[in-house]
């Protein structure tokens, strides 16, 4: 019974000797900061392409399907060329018997000048060889051209994907004959977004294309940059669309998808400021760890008011001035846990 005893209160008796977490913590200050006003708006790809055929014939190979993910030059479609391969051949065989008359030219003019510095051949034969000469170079450097050509059609026959993105139409199907301009498929570059979204004029004045802003899509935050404003408003909500940039990287969004982003105007309001690293992500919401009088890690969800530089204004019940906030260690904190501060809280 004793051992029984033991086992069950071990667990017990490692948790209470766990150690606190080091901290360090940082006062809250009163401040003046700009407000966020949040705004909604739509995702949009910033390049979709209808593929067109640069080529005529029969279709005799497709390799994709509606909502495949496709590379910058990956084969998607191929036309029938066997008639131009065939041209092609036949060119490259005379290419090859004028490449011949040009060396066997070029030998004989180097002979006839010789024989006519010693008086051997006329000047009109000399003449003669030198006409046959620069004719067989001619017809080499067209037929050249040529082949040139009949390989920019056959290049034209194997339809390849723009750019990376996703398939999101498929217009053709295998046997079917198609024309130069045939609509082959529709693509999307779902990396590259633009959101679009409607903004009154009197925050459109503070924006600037040298910031950075976060953009939420999908419950996650993203960088974004500032394209531009489009001068064309609508009269009755006095509001113009305003296009963000947003680049992704392996993650897949809609068209149409919503996105948010939190802009200010030049309106001071006073809040409560605490520095930035002060403030973490913690089960989906933002919150700051509060320090008591007994040590423990109180997590106290808060609201983002603004920022200002190396602070963020915040607002959450029962903050004032005295009150102590974790600043470095807090992603290791737990609610309720043990701390240890190794700092004098300063400002």
């Amino acid at each position: 019974m004793f051992k029984k005893l033991f086992i069950i209160m071990l667990p017990g008796f490692i948790l209470c000797a766990a150690p606190a977490s080091l901290v360090e913590l940082t006062s809250l200050k009163k401040g003046q900061i700009n407000p966020l006003v949040r705004f909604v708006g739509s995702v949009m790809y910033s390049q979709k392409s209808e593929i067109a055929s640069q080529s005529s014939g029969i279709i005799t190979k497709v390799n994709f399907e509606i909502g495949d993910e496709v590379k910058k030059g990956q084969v998607l479609a191929h036309i029938d060329s066997e008639l131009l391969d065939a041209k092609m051949q036949s060119l490259k065989a005379n290419l090859a018997t004028m490449k011949d008359e040009e060396r066997s030219s070029y030998k004989d003019i180097s002979r006839y000048k010789k024989l006519f510095a010693s008086g051997s051949v006329t000047q009109k034969e000399y003449e003669n060889m030198e006409l046959k000469y620069s004719s067989a170079k001619n017809m080499s450097i067209v037929s050249n051209a040529n082949l040139k050509e009949l390989q920019i059609q056959k290049n034209q026959k194997i339809i390849k994907a723009p750019y990376s993105g996703v398939i999101v139409s498929k217009d053709i199907n295998l046997a079917e004959w198609v024309k130069d301009g045939s609509k082959i498929a529709t693509i999307v570059d779902t990396n590259n977004l633009e959101i679009v979204v409607n903004v009154p004029i009197d925050f459109v004045n503070e924006l600037d294309k040298s910031k950075e802003y976060d953009i939420e899509i999908g419950s996650k935050i993203y960088k974004a940059s500032l394209k531009g404003a489009i001068p064309s408003g609508d009269k009755l909500t006095r509001t113009l669309p305003v296009i963000f940039k947003v680049t992704l990287k392996d993650v897949f969004t809609y068209e149409g998808q919503e996105a948010s982003i939190e802009l200010a105007k030049n309106i001071q309001k006073e809040v409560i400021l605490v520095k930035r690293d002060a403030v973490i992500k913690k089960f989906g919401q933002d919150v700051v760890f509060v320090v008591d009088d007994n040590l423990i890690a109180i997590m106290t969800p808060v609201k983002i008011l603004g920022y200002d530089g190396a602070y963020i204004g915040i607002s959450a019940p029962n903050l004032s001035e005295k009150t102590k906030v974790i600043l470095k260690g807090n992603e290791r904190v737990f609610p309720n846990s043990p701390v240890k501060v190794i700092n004098e809280a300063s400002k």
